[in-house]
């Protein structure tokens, strides 16, 4: 290769290594993670240690961002909160990952009655929104974290289901595919061995977005009272507890709701940022 084609590939080759909206979705989720991981050993004080002479006082005047109307310390919530936000998030769309996956490559490789079978099978799953679904199942099991997780995995399968059908059967038209074929492989052999990691990257981009999609769901789940019961930490419950106190406390919504926003806009960022860096074809074509 020629010095003024390198000099031409290098910045292109950065450019995708350090987008902004990678970096800047990797430093807001990390940040996140972090604040989860550090409330499993500290916080500035105990989530659940109420002190009612100190209720509603500002942020700053006690602690960061205040106390709530029991004189909870408001950023030692948040912080625990974290941990159960991001964790029913994270096994919802794993479990959802896994499951919509499978079913996405058996319709591509099946074709046919199995196909339509499966993909309509989908369709009815995704005419339930999580929410309906934690109802349903709220009634069944009560509500609790592993409600939350079930209703949001049920949801996420139809949707990795329909990414995972469509990136599959474009590698299945591909000519390495017909040579595996004519080699001897069987379905399943090409579907672990050229199906899958070539759908990978859109599987990856795709879970972060969902993530994003988890987390606000599990806020509402939280927020109706179908998610951890109290009196386990959660950024819906915060919210669902400040509705009584907007007027005299406004933190107490602003911060778990900033914060909300602020996970959604850091997974959404990182997976354009992830979608640029896993597929050259979009930056090559700016």
């Amino acid at each position: 290769m020629s010095a003024a084609a390198m000099s031409k590939t290098a910045p292109l080759a950065a450019s995708r290594r350090l987008s902004p909206r990678l970096v800047a979705g990797s430093a807001i989720v990390g940040l996140l993670i972090a604040m989860a991981l550090v409330s499993l050993v500290w916080t500035p004080a105990s989530p659940t240690r109420m002190a009612i002479a100190q209720k509603l006082k500002a942020p700053l005047e006690v602690g960061l961002f205040g106390t709530d109307q029991f004189g909870r310390d408001v950023l030692s919530i948040l912080m625990v909160g974290a941990q159960n936000s991001l964790s029913v998030a994270a096994l919802a769309v794993a479990l959802g990952t896994v499951g919509g996956t499978l079913v996405g490559v058996s319709a591509a490789a099946c074709r046919g009655r199995v196909e339509d079978l499966l993909m309509r099978a989908c369709d009815v799953i995704f005419a339930f929104p999580p929410i309906v679904s934690a109802m349903m199942l709220g009634a069944l099991l009560g509500p609790g974290r592993l409600t939350a997780i079930a209703a949001i995995a049920v949801f996420m399968v139809p949707v990795f289901a329909r990414v995972t059908r469509s990136t599959a059967l474009q590698v299945w038209s591909r000519d390495y595919i017909l040579a595996a074929r004519g080699a001897g492989k069987g379905t399943l052999g090409i579907t672990f061995a050229h199906v899958l990691p070539n759908i990978a990257s859109q599987i990856i981009v795709q879970v972060t977005i969902q993530l994003g999609l988890a987390i606000l769901t599990e806020a509402g789940l939280s927020f109706l009272g179908l998610g951890a019961p109290p009196p386990t930490p959660s950024w819906g419950r915060m919210l669902a507890d400040a509705q009584v106190q907007m007027v005299a406390a406004p933190w107490l919504a602003i911060v778990p709701g900033t914060t909300i926003a602020l996970a959604v806009l850091g997974l959404n960022l990182l997976g354009d940022g992830l979608r640029d860096l896993l597929d050259p074809r979009r930056t090559l074509g700016r």
